[in-house]
């Protein structure tokens, strides 16, 4: 088990006491696309926006944004160009680049505001920001456990972008063109819907999927609880990644529980769509989908999260300025159900594949507490 650092030696400090803001310089002629003569990471405000052929700054370094609603903080390992609505970071005394990257990701630099019409990161405000200095060798222990974290998950996400892509094409190939194993044997036959194979019925989503309402309303909760707001849920994705904690809520919320889908119900053509990995709390603004079944729940999440079922929730939405998807429109919508043996097997074939080897876990157990969402970890690792 890798255990927390000791802090007793860590030095209360100003960011202006470690490095300066340089400013990005003005340029036009750089290209969205990476070539041969166009190289160089080139930064804005909000991140990475295209290529250009000079650096700007060769060392490893922080792009920290300056201008606009949201400014970002970003980091480049490799040579890069910033432009002028964006400073880079050029330390004044010895620290670890990288260690310094995730401690200014635990700030919210848009809290900074110069006051100017458009919102600004000062140079000045920034300088005023306290830090907390560990000795170097903690700095780059820190920063090798994190970033060995952050590759974990870029490859994690990696792996489930291909799983996903995967899990469509398997969907689409039993359910809307029915070429599911031994097909062959079972012929086709008029329905409502066109021909669908023998043995299979069309039903309404509804016989098979419904709604969960299960309202928290607003207050006081008796321990920390996860809490997915709309933002939360990634687009075109079913693995939720990102979400909060709260014991406070501000507004009535809904229960959800571990398996089940969460749709964003507000413009529903965002493709807002995943499924829980675990118990929690969402939006009121979230439709809560369980299937009626175990041996239908994998063709649920498909049809559910499909394009088809997306453009469905849209066409039927309700608001123009806000448009809102409505499960009592949506759960009469009619689709062809298969025998339960065939739902079955394609559930089993979609449960979740074995784990790969997580490089943060040891004999003892987890390195980070994996009930906990990331962004809260690291807040914990980099506090004195």
């Amino acid at each position: 088990m890798v255990t927390e650092p000791r802090r007793s030696s860590w030095q209360s400090t100003k960011w202006g006491n470690l490095a300066k803001l340089e400013y990005g310089k003005s340029l036009r002629d750089y290209d969205s696309e990476q070539s041969f003569g166009k190289r160089f990471r080139v930064f804005g405000t909000n991140g990475p926006i295209g290529w250009h052929s000079s650096p700007l700054y060769t060392n490893p370094s922080i792009v920290v944004g300056r201008k606009g609603a949201y400014r970002g903080i970003h980091f480049s390992h490799d040579p890069f160009f910033v432009i002028d609505t964006a400073f880079y970071l050029k330390p004044t005394t010895e620290f670890d680049i990288r260690w310094a990257y995730y401690q200014l990701t635990n700030f919210d630099i848009n809290k900074l505001d110069s006051g100017s019409a458009i919102p600004s990161t000062s140079r000045d405000a920034f300088y005023e920001i306290p830090v907390s200095l560990p000795p170097l060798p903690v700095q780059q222990r820190i920063a090798g456990i994190l970033s060995a974290y952050d590759e974990l998950i870029e490859n994690s996400q990696r792996r489930i972008k291909i799983l996903e892509s995967i899990a469509r094409v398997l969907y689409r190939e039993w359910f809307v063109h029915f070429r599911f194993p031994g097909h062959e044997h079972h012929p086709r036959v008029a329905s409502p819907l066109g021909e669908i194979p023998q043995g299979w019925e069309v039903k309404r989503l509804g016989e098979i999927a419904e709604e969960m309402r299960r309202n928290v309303p607003k207050g006081q909760l008796d321990d920390q609880t996860p809490l997915v707001g709309l933002e939360h849920i990634p687009r075109r994705s079913l693995a939720l990644d990102a979400w909060e904690t709260t014991t406070d809520l501000g507004s009535n919320k809904l229960e959800f529980k571990k398996g089940e889908i969460l749709f964003g119900k507000i413009r529903p053509y965002f493709h807002k769509v995943s499924v829980a990995p675990f118990d929690g709390l969402c939006s009121a603004d979230t439709i809560v989908i369980r299937s009626r079944q175990p041996e239908h729940y994998a063709m649920v999440v498909g049809y559910v999260s499909s394009d088809e079922f997306v453009a469905l929730a849209t066409a039927t939405s309700n608001g123009s300025k806000m448009p809102r998807a409505n499960w009592s429109v949506l759960e009469k919508h009619p689709i062809a159900i298969p025998t339960l043996s065939v739902a079955s097997q394609f559930s089993g074939i979609m449960e979740q594949p074995p784990r790969a080897p997580d490089p943060l876990l040891d004999e003892n157990g987890p390195v980070f507490n994996e009930r906990e969402p990331f962004p809260w970890q690291r807040a914990t690792w980099l506090r004195p």
